[in-house]
């Protein structure tokens, strides 16, 4: 950091303190995780310098013959962990990839049957507030509202009555599996595509310890540091009939040059998911998810969906008379950061529910007891929100596990 230091030092002191944030607190957001040093490295390498546009031994400028294997390995690792026919990593997030997804099959204006928003779907799902939705025309399925779980009967209606050229499954916070042989099916009996988002499970699915929807679906998108436990990027996966279109939909289609240090990334934490300690992390993460479920339900805390076969948690904090925001920011005072969240039952702009994940805890190698200790904490604070004599001693409690659980130190 020293060059950084000498010529923006106050950006430098931004990313010191940025570090002491990470170190300092417990991250339960649903989205995020802590990446290895080395794909840290990669992000900072002399990759950066490299502009490509096109694909490898297709480029449009010369000096690629490095790149061009760094891209290739990672298509083969990709493919080869998922067991994919085809694999494009140039995506530079989640949402670039389903766009080029979108684009590769479909027309403007064409018929998209997707997840509603507030009951786990995701902005890219066609959400008013997303480009997707002046693009295409999106029609949205909800859960059954007293389960709060995917009706596949009343899906398989809905599809009948629509008629989309494309169904979406997959979503941001839903934390239960989702019937990749059934959305298949209901997709089949209307001719449409299957496009599978499991962006927040990819770790899970990689791990084996969740099942796969690549055998069911046309297309699969992903992201890489979420439960990838990598680097910033996106990975599209899909049948070998939809490689030509799905490369065309990415480059030139929706994106130019594509970040060769987050390819390389992407590289990386494909061989590295293929180890022990990967699946162990995935293992600890699925866990450990169970065991504050089950600690929160015990402490009266309704669980949306009534459990979790994943890595996230979906708490109705409306039991303890909370709003989202409110739970969000109690917690974020005494250093547990989290995410308010819609749940299925809003219907206006506040969220009733708390979205935790456990995908950084278990990288940072938090024990059971320790998701007990957190699981306390949380009760303890969200029924002590305006005592701040007891917000600061756990507070303390938060920087005492933090310090025996380092995350780059």
């Amino acid at each position: 950091m020293n060059n950084l230091e000498h010529d923006d030092p106050q950006i430098s002191e931004l990313i010191l303190q940025e570090e002491e944030r990470i170190e300092n607190t417990i991250d339960l957001v649903g989205s995020e995780t802590h990446m290895p040093k080395s794909i840290l490295e990669e992000m900072g390498s002399v990759l950066n310098h490299k502009t490509i546009e096109g694909y490898p031994d297709r480029r449009y400028h010369a000096g690629c013959e490095y790149v061009d294997v760094i891209e290739t390995l990672a298509i083969d690792r990709m493919k080869e962990l998922f067991h994919a026919k085809h694999a494009n990593v140039q995506p530079h997030t989640g949402s670039a990839a389903n766009f080029a997804v979108y684009f590769s099959v479909l027309n403007v204006g064409d018929k998209i049957l997707a997840m509603n928003l507030s009951h786990g779907g995701h902005l890219t799902h066609g959400h008013f507030a997303s480009v997707t939705s002046k693009c295409f025309n999106f029609q949205h399925y909800d859960v059954d509202l007293t389960s709060e779980l995917i009706d596949y009967d009343a899906l398989a209606e809905q599809a009948k009555e629509v008629r989309p050229k494309m169904i979406v499954a997959g979503a941001s916070s839903y934390p239960r599996l989702i019937d990749y042989e059934s959305m298949s099916r209901i997709a089949k009996s209307v001719g449409a595509y299957l496009f599978v988002d499991m962006a927040h499970i990819a770790g899970l699915v990689a791990a084996k310890l969740i099942p796969s929807p690549i055998i069911y679906a046309d297309f699969v998108s992903f992201t890489t540091y979420k439960t990838m436990t990598g680097g910033r990027g996106g990975v599209i996966l899909c049948k070998k009939e939809y490689a030509d279109a799905v490369d065309k939909a990415v480059f030139p289609g929706t994106q130019g040059t594509t970040a060769v240090s987050n390819i390389a990334g992407k590289a990386t934490i494909a061989k590295l998911a293929k180890e022990a300690n990967f699946i162990n992390v995935q293992r600890k993460t699925l866990d450990s998810a169970k065991l504050l479920a089950a600690e929160l339900a015990e402490k009266g805390y309704r669980l949306v969906g009534g459990g979790t076969d994943t890595h996230q948690v979906l708490v109705d904090v409306t039991t303890k008379w909370l709003s989202g925001s409110q739970a969000e920011k109690t917690l974020e005072s005494i250093g547990i950061v989290t995410n308010r969240n819609y749940i299925p039952k809003d219907t206006g702009k506040i969220a009733s529910g708390l979205r935790l994940g456990t995908g950084p805890i278990s990288v940072r190698g938090i024990d059971k007891d320790y998701v007990i200790q957190i699981a306390n904490i949380i009760d303890n604070a969200l029924m002590a929100r305006d005592n701040q004599e007891v917000l600061s001693k756990l507070k303390r409690n938060v920087l005492d596990i933090c310090k025996q659980f380092p995350v780059y130190r």
